[in-house]
């Protein structure tokens, strides 16, 4: 039997932190290891803990989640961090992504969206619905780096592994899509960080969203 997800709660109101515990213990794969009332206090108990996900309240009353969400991604790459917000359209979301962030739950999502987002994080899979997606797009309009090679600089193979990556598929299931090994869909994603001159592979969903090829 496969062990439960275990997660950890970052939200400062309690009525909150209690709904969200008492739905994700409700699942029989799924687990509450910690809760946190604060930014500070989240990045603690997530680099303590190494919790499979953080659900991260985006507004927090010392560091917002993104804050929060960049210091535990910079000491903790494989950090898989859910945003918690309350509409679609949060100014948080799209500096979010860009910090690391695998998506969004608002707080009034039915219940089966926030389980579901969850486990898709716990795959490391991005959760975002249409109009999330669409906010980031427009974030993103007009800024491209005029100094950073464009998508017409990639092959068509790089494109299609560089848009699977930035919606959240892991190299599995790319590779069961294109018809490529797991490790060759690596390489891809290896050769397209050096050929964008990035520094992190998940600065990919970034370069997604400046050049509109999720949209």
């Amino acid at each position: 039997m496969r062990k439960p997800v275990r997660v950890l709660l970052v939200d400062d109101h309690t009525v909150v932190r209690s709904g969200l515990r008492l739905l994700v213990e409700q699942q029989a794969d799924l687990q509450v290891v910690g809760e946190a009332d604060c930014g500070a206090a989240g990045v603690a108990q997530a680099l303590a803990l190494r919790p499979d996900v953080v659900v991260m309240d985006l507004t927090l009353p010392d560091c917002d989640g993104v804050e929060a969400t960049r210091r535990i991604r910079a000491a903790w790459a494989e950090a898989r961090v859910l945003a918690l917000t309350m509409h679609a359209e949060d100014t948080h979301l799209l500096p979010f992504v860009e910090a690391g962030g695998l998506g969004y739950v608002r707080k009034a999502a039915a219940d089966e969206d926030v389980v579901t987002a969850i486990r898709l994080a716990a795959e490391n899979k991005a959760f975002l619905h249409p109009e999330g997606w669409q906010t980031m797009v427009r974030g993103h309009q007009g800024t491209a780096n005029s100094g950073q090679p464009g998508p017409e600089a990639l092959s068509e193979r790089e494109r299609q592994v560089l848009e699977l990556t930035a919606r959240g598929f892991t190299s599995r299931e790319i590779g069961e899509q294109l018809f490529l090994s797991p490790r060759t869909v690596e390489t891809y994603r290896e050769r397209l960080v050096q050929k964008l001159g990035l520094e992190h592979r998940s600065q990919l969903v970034e370069y997604a969203l400046r050049y509109r090829l999720l949209g």
